[in-house]
Order: C-alpha cells, then structure tokens, then sequence
C-alpha cells in the first residue's frame, strides 16, 4: 500500500514533510511515526531507494562494504537481511531498501512519484507551503532528505545536443537496461561511475572509446561472495562493531588502522604494507599510514606505488601513463574502488583518448570531435556526475525569510550550522548537508546519526512547545570556519575535487563535507547535551525562548 497525496492547508498542515524516500527519508519517516508525528515522505521516483534505484549502469555497487553499508537502527533487520557479497551491486541495495520498507510498512506514508519543485516559509505562521507537480503542501517542518549524489551534472558541450545516436547518463540509466552488441560506444568522463561501468561495457560493444580528461586513482576491490562464517561473526558481534564504526573511526566505517606514519619507516616496510591492502582490496589501502592525507612525501609514496601498479597492468606504455594521475594528491578525490578496470584497456576492442593532449572541440551529429579527428559513434555515454553535496538542495527552490532561494544565498558557497541548519530558512532541516561528514563517510552511519539528532531537536520542540527553530548567520560562519580549518590540516584542499564543487562552472570552490565522523558526533552529542545552542527556538504566540541561543 503506497500513501495518497495528503489534503493539508494552512490550517490542518502536516507537522513534518520529508523530500525523499532514499535511505534517509526512510529512517527519518520510521522515527517519527514511531513517535506519532503526522509527517509524509514525498519522492519522485515510484519506489523506494533514492540514488540506488536511479543509478543502474552496468556494474553499479557501493563502494564500502556490504556488512557496514546498511542500518543499525532495528537488530530484527539487521540479523534478518543476509548480504551476498563483500561489495553489494545495486540491484542487491535496491531490494534491501525495498526489504526495510515492507519490514517496517512505510510506503503507506510515502507519496511517490511527486516531485517538488519550489518552496516557501511563510513567516506569520511559521509554517512551509511546498510547491509539488501534484499540488501544494503545507508543513510545519520540512526536513530534506535528498542525497549528496543525486542531481547529475550534463557537462557544457557545444553541439551537445545535435548527436543523432543514442545519449544517455550514468545516473539516469534505461531501467530496461542497454544492449550495447555491436555497438561503437563513447564514454565521457573517468570518475567512480564510469571506473564501474567501463569494464562491463567493454564485454559487450563492439568498440569502447574513452575520453578522459582527469585521470583517477583507482584501488581493486577483490570483491567475492561472503562466506557463512564471516556473515556470521558479524551479525554476533554488530553491538561492538557498530559502536566502534561510529565513534572511533574517521569515515564510519571499520578499517584496519594505521599503527605508525608512512615518514620514517623503512621504505621496503612501507611498501610491503601497501601490497598488502592493495591485495586484500577495498578502500582500506588509504589507512595504511597515518600520515597519507596530511603529508604530501608520505602522499607521494602511496601515490607513485599506484601509478607502478596500472604501469604493470597496462601493457600500452602510453595508455598507463595517460591513465596515471599526477596533478593532485591520492586520496584527495573520493578513492575508486574497482573490478579490472584498468586491465579493461588491454582488451583490442577499447580505446583511451587522452583529452589533455586532444582536446574535446564538440559534439556532432555523428560523434565527437577533437582536435585531431572526429570519430563516429551509435551510443554516447556521460559519466560526469553529480553537482554534489548541494545541487539537490538548491534545485528545491526553497525560498527564505529574506525572499532569497537558497541557491541565492548560497551563491558565494553553502553555510550550514553542523550542515543540519541554515540562517533565513527557519523550520528546514538538512540530512548530510553541506558541512557534515556526509560523502566522507559511509554515508549510512551518518544518515543514522543526523536523523537520531533531528528527531531528539524535533522532539524536544514538541515538548517544550516551540514553533520555530532556525540558527543564525554568525553561528553557521563559525562552524564553516571551522570545517575549512579541519581540511586544511590535510591535503584535501590541493584536489579540485567535487567536494571542492570544481566540477560544476561557476560553482564557488568552498570544501563541503566536514573530517571526522567521530569528532563530527561528539560535536553534535555536545550540542544536544547543552540544549541545542546554536539552535534558536522560539514558542507559540508568546515568542518565548526555549533553548539556549548560539
């Protein structure tokens, strides 16, 4: 049973609107309820799993492991759902999503296939009136939970639009999939998605063409069934196991860590070190050292023994150093993790165009054009992402206490108190916004954390009989202060990076997502602890303060 669009006005609106029914809208919908919220999830797709039901080219899987990507909120879901393998495909992810929804019967809450298309708080009632493609809803709070990776990003081409083939985006993949026999295929773009994507491609077409303009890092993910045992020892020990991922781990997610710097160890221990992961597999190999993220000679180490690795791989001198990336320290970019991609380029059929040396010139009718040819293709591929972290944000057309949208506000680079709450937009709340560990973590962990401390702020509101929260430009200037701080420490910063927003024209380079899952929760734990300062909370018709001011 799936919800109907629900009849609310300024006078009888719901208490919490909730965008989208991906992992977060799903456990934010369960907790409230839970607690007799009158709150709706509403979510443009028409089923459950927000970036694991849009994104389904070939060979799409997480990258962190399977037994850590998942919830830890009901032990029930958690010793009932088996994982079939260490890194899960997004057909697996999809039907856990859909597992957890019929577990604990949230679609009749989820109003499905609307998208919202602006938004606005209207001050005299403190209230949100949210414009959808199916009519309006008013809200009392509205709390987005949208995903980082979700608005893709179709580069600025000229001609673009003239291709007479077939054209189509990694994260909007036919549902129906593409038979891609004897085709000629092109690949715009070598990040994460198309490291996945290209060695399934390249088993199929007749031809691969890759046009890459930044090379990645790459580390292999030995990816492999999961035994009965190891499934096992994990569901016994996930008490312990969990609390260690969110409390004492950088990312959230549980790694072997570093015992000493990479900096004054004997070479030929370090190097045996990163063999070692680079053989067990997976994103473990950037916790080799303590020192790979903040020391650019350590950084170099594990960079340059990469880059050793796809020149043996490779067996095209020229391919493997085209392939090898040098303007920007490892790990500085979200690390990819693959299934033989760059062996894929060994194989007769696939071929690497360097776009460093021959520049993309346009878009035709038959192809693409570069410098020096025009090759013709049947399907054109863009694998170049997302506007991440705040491109789902902003596309909401939220308007605020001052008439500016969002974006607007934003237009010199995201302020967020704790990246939960922004000044101007009172009663709008953020899962993973722009400055939370968000996409540094396995996001899961931090999905959990945010929605447990909105539902405790949103709870306490009801209890002392607050209508408004909202935090103010001071308070969010600090915590943005304090974030850059944080990732100049490292060597984060030196990558242009989607973090940095350097993909998107235009976009304000401003590091997003804050270091630290663990210092990022002691943070908030404090925060809660004293009252929520920082949140400003006013009540009823009287206006009285309820919390402590920041």
């Amino acid at each position: 049973m799936t919800s109907e669009f629900p009849q609310t006005s300024a006078d009888a609106p719901l208490e919490v609107a909730v965008i989208g029914a991906g992992f977060a809208g799903m456990y934010m919908l369960h907790r409230l309820r839970s607690a007799g919220f009158r709150v709706k999830v509403f979510e443009a797709g028409p089923e459950v799993g927000g970036t694991w039901y849009w994104n389904r080219y070939p060979g799409c899987r997480c990258d962190v492991e399977s037994l850590q990507y998942s919830y830890s909120f009901d032990e029930g879901i958690q010793q009932e759902w088996t994982w079939s393998e260490r890194f899960a495909t997004q057909p697996e992810i999809r039907h856990y999503a859909n597992f957890v929804a019929d577990r604990l019967d949230l679609r009749r809450d989820i109003v499905f296939g609307v998208r919202v298309t602006s938004g606005r708080f209207d001050e005299a009632r403190n209230q949100w009136t949210l414009t959808t493609d199916a009519g309006a809803i008013h809200a009392d709070k509205v709390i987005t939970a949208v995903g980082c990776l979700s608005s893709s990003n179709m580069p600025q081409i000229e001609g673009i639009d003239s291709f007479q083939g077939r054209t189509i985006h990694t994260a909007d993949w036919p549902h129906e999939g593409v038979d891609f026999t004897g085709l000629r295929v092109a690949m715009i773009g070598t990040g994460s998605s198309a490291i996945q994507a290209i060695p399934e491609i390249a088993k199929q077409a007749a031809q691969l063409t890759v046009f890459q303009r930044t090379p990645n890092f790459s580390v292999p993910a030995r990816n492999q069934p999961l035994k009965e045992e190891t499934v096992a020892w994990w569901k016994a020990n996930y008490p312990d196991l969990r609390k260690t991922a969110r409390e004492t781990m950088r990312s959230g997610t549980i790694y072997d860590l570093p015992q000493k710097p990479a900096m004054g160890t004997d070479p030929a221990e370090v190097r045996a070190e990163l063999q070692a992961r680079w053989d067990k597999g997976g994103a473990n190999f950037a916790y080799a050292f303590e020192d790979l993220v903040i020391s650019m000679e350590a950084n170099d180490i594990a960079a340059e023994f990469v880059r050793d690795k796809i020149r043996e791989i490779v067996t095209d001198p020229e391919t493997a150093e085209a392939l090898c990336p040098r303007d920007y320290p490892i790990f500085c970019k979200r690390i990819c993790v693959d299934s033989d991609y760059f062996a894929t380029y060994n194989r007769d059929n696939v071929t690497l165009v360097n776009l460093r040396k021959t520049p993309l010139e346009r878009v035709t009718a038959k192809g693409i054009l570069t410098s020096d040819q025009e090759r013709e293709f049947d399907v054109v591929i863009y694998a170049t992402g997302f506007d991440a972290i705040t491109g789902s944000l902003t596309r909401l057309n939220l308007t605020g206490t001052r008439g500016r949208t969002l974006a607007e506000k934003w237009a010199e680079g995201p302020k967020a108190y704790l990246g939960l709450v922004t000044s101007e937009f009172p009663n709008l709340f953020m899962i993973t916004g722009p400055g939370s560990p968000s996409v540094l973590s396995n996001m899961i962990v931090s999905i959990e954390q945010h929605v447990d401390f909105l539902f405790d702020l949103i709870t306490h509101m009801r209890a002392t009989g607050a209508d408004r929260v909202e935090t103010t430009a001071q308070q969010e200037e600090d915590w943005a202060r304090h974030v850059t701080e944080v990732a100049h420490t490292t060597l984060y910063p030196k990558a242009a990076s989607w973090y940095m927003g350097a993909n998107i024209p235009g976009k304000p380079r401003v590091f997003m997502p804050f270091i630290g899952v663990d210092a990022y929760r002691k943070t908030c734990n404090e925060v809660a602890a004293k009252g929520y300062p920082g949140f400003e909370m006013s009540g009823g018709t009287a206006g009285t303060r309820t919390a402590a001011r920041g």
